[in-house]
C-alpha cells in the first residue's frame, strides 16, 4: 500500500508576490524523519495483521446502495406518483442529502482508487458522478493532483481558490466585501453543485489545459468537451423532462425543485470539505523563489488538516469518512469504512515524531472554527494583497 506522491507540471502564480514559475512546486525537508515510512509500516501491519483488505467491505456496498436510493427513489415517486407542492419539494430535498452523499461517500472513494483493488470496480463506481452530471476527468484533476499534492498552498490548491466573493487563504486579495464572508457564505455554498452541473466542467477543461494541468493533446480535450456537454444534457433532460412529461408538473415546479435539491447537496458537500481545511490552525504555506517547499510532504498533510467529530458515528457514515481528513490524506486509497481504525495509529505516530493531530471534537466546534476563519481571512493581512 504505497502511496504515489505525483506532483503534475504547473505554473504557478503567487498572489503575494506576483511571481511565477514554471515546473513543481516540490516538498524537501529540512529536518528528515521516519514519519512516514513508520507510519506506513504500521497501517499495513494492521490490515496484514487483521487479515482485511484495505478496500471495501459490505459496510460500503450496503451504503452504496443506500445513497444511490436517496438520490433514485425520491425522483422516481416524483415522476410516478406526482405528489403536491409541498410533498415533492421534499423529496426534492431528500435527493439533495443522496447527491452529497453520493459525491462523499461513493464516487469519491472510487476515484481515489480505494473503493476496491479492481480498476473496472472503481470505475464503474467512480463514474456515479455521471449521475450527478460532473466530469470524473476533471475531479481527478482538481482533487486528487492540485487538492491531495498541494493542500493550503495557494494558487495550487484549487480547493482553496477564491470564489466570487469568498476567500478561503490568508494569501489571495482582500475585497471590501469579504469582511461580510461568514454572513453570506452559506448561500453561495449552496451554489456549488448547481455551478457543476452546469458548467464548472467546461470552464475547467479549458483553465487545467491552459495551466498544464491537463495533460491531453486538444483532440482529446475535443472529444472530452463533447463527452462532458452530452452528460449535462442527459441529465439535464431527465430531471426536467420526465417530471414535465410523465408527472404533468410545469417547468418552474420543477425547476424549483432542482434548485433546492442543489442548495441542500452544495451546502452539505461544502461545508464538510471546509470544515478539513478551513479552520483555525491549519497552515497555508507558501513554496519559497525555488517551488521549495520546507517540508515533509506527509507531514504537510496533517499540518494542513483538522479532523472533527470523529466520535460520532452518524456523522462519520454520511460524510464518508471525511471528517478523518488526516487519515484520508494519508491514505487516500484506503477505503473511508477503516478510518477510525486507524486514527489511533496515526495520533500515536504524530505524538511519537512531536507532529501536532487536531482535531474538533464536536461539529458544532468545527463549524464555529470555520466561521471564525472565513471572518478571519475576509480582514486584511500581513501577507494579503489589498484591492
Amino acid at each position: 500500500m504505497k502511496h504515489q506522491n505525483v506532483i503534475a507540471p504547473l505554473r504557478f502564480r503567487s498572489y503575494i508576490a506576483a511571481m511565477k514559475l514554471k515546473g513543481k512546486v516540490k516538498f524537501v525537508p529540512t529536518d528528515r524523519t521516519q514519519f512516514h515510512q513508520v507510519l506506513r509500516l504500521r497501517v499495513d501491519a494492521y490490515f496484514a495483521d487483521n487479515h482485511i483488505s484495505p478496500h471495501a467491505d459490505g459496510r460500503m456496498v450496503l451504503k452504496s446502495i443506500v445513497m444511490l436510493s436517496l438520490y433514485i427513489v425520491p425522483f422516481v415517486l416524483i415522476v410516478t406518483l406526482a405528489p403536491a407542492m409541498g410533498p415533492m419539494l421534499g423529496l426534492w430535498a431528500i435527493m439533495g442529502v443522496g447527491v452529497a452523499g453520493i459525491g462523499m461517500s461513493v464516487m469519491h472513494d472510487a476515484n481515489h482508487g480505494a473503493y476496491s483493488g479492481s480498476d473496472s470496480i472503481n470505475q464503474i463506481m467512480g463514474h456515479t458522478l455521471n449521475l450527478l452530471g460532473g466530469s470524473v476527468h476533471n475531479w481527478k484533476l482538481q482533487h486528487n493532483i492540485l487538492h491531495h499534492t498541494y493542500t493550503n498552498i495557494s494558487g495550487m490548491d484549487d480547493d482553496i481558490a477564491d470564489r466570487l466573493v469568498l476567500r478561503f487563504s490568508p494569501h489571495t486579495k482582500v475585497k471590501t466585501v469579504h469582511r461580510l464572508q461568514r454572513w453570506y457564505a452559506i448561500f453561495f455554498y449552496g451554489l456549488l453543485t448547481l455551478y457543476w452541473v452546469v458548467a464548472k466542467d467546461i470552464v475547467q477543461l479549458v483553465q487545467f489545459s491552459n495551466n498544464g494541468v491537463n495533460p491531453n493533446s486538444m483532440g482529446q480535450n475535443r472529444s472530452l468537451l463533447v463527452r462532458i456537454i452530452a452528460i449535462k444534457a442527459v441529465v439535464l433532460a431527465v430531471v426536467f423532462g420526465l417530471p414535465m412529461v410523465v408527472a404533468g408538473y410545469a417547468f418552474w415546479q420543477v425547476l424549483v425543485g432542482f434548485l433546492l435539491m442543489h442548495f441542500v447537496s452544495g451546502v452539505l458537500l461544502t461545508v464538510t470539505f471546509q470544515l478539513a481545511h478551513t479552520v483555525e490552525g491549519t497552515a497555508h504555506p507558501l513554496p519559497d523563489s525555488h517551488g521549495v517547499i520546507a517540508n515533509d510532504w506527509a507531514i504537510h498533510q496533517v499540518e494542513t488538516t483538522v479532523n472533527f467529530c470523529r466520535g460520532n458515528p452518524l456523522v462519520t457514515w454520511y460524510v464518508g469518512g471525511l471528517n478523518y481528513q488526516i487519515e484520508h490524506h494519508l491514505f487516500p486509497k484506503v477505503c473511508h469504512v477503516h478510518y477510525p481504525a486507524l486514527a489511533p495509529i496515526v495520533q500515536r505516530t504524530c505524538a511519537e515524531f512531536g507532529i501536532e493531530y487536531k482535531e474538533h471534537r464536536t461539529l458544532s466546534q468545527a463549524i464555529g472554527s470555520h466561521f471564525r476563519t472565513l471572518e478571519r481571512f475576509g480582514l486584511p493581512s500581513a501577507d494579503a494583497v489589498m484591492g
